[in-house]
């Protein structure tokens, strides 16, 4: 699967990535029919003390797949974005396997 990361309004994080492709890597193992990954992390300013964003789009046959989730540390918006992401393929797959 092709990984194509983004980071707006902030440093780009060689961390955040590589723990973001072993996220994606895991989900490429069970669903190996996906295409590409396109991943925007951006900080928006928000007087909730979140506003750390991760959102995700994945291709794959079918409608694309997109998660988004904003919390107050990157990593739980990742691994949060990767969690819906999973249930969504999930129902996808079983979509599959009934045909």
């Amino acid at each position: 699967m092709e990984v194509h990361v983004q980071y707006q309004k902030m440093k780009t994080s060689e961390s955040l990535t590589q723990l973001l492709i072993k996220k994606l890597e895991s989900l490429e193992q069970k669903y190996s029919w996906l295409i590409k990954a396109n991943v925007l992390f951006k900080t928006e300013n928000d007087k909730t003390g979140e506003g750390k964003i991760c959102e995700i789009e994945l291709s794959a046959p079918g409608p694309r797949i997109f998660a988004k989730s904003d919390t107050d540390d990157f990593e739980k918006s990742m691994s949060q974005t990767v969690e819906d992401l999973r249930r969504q393929l999930e129902k996808r797959q079983a979509t599959f396997d009934t045909r």
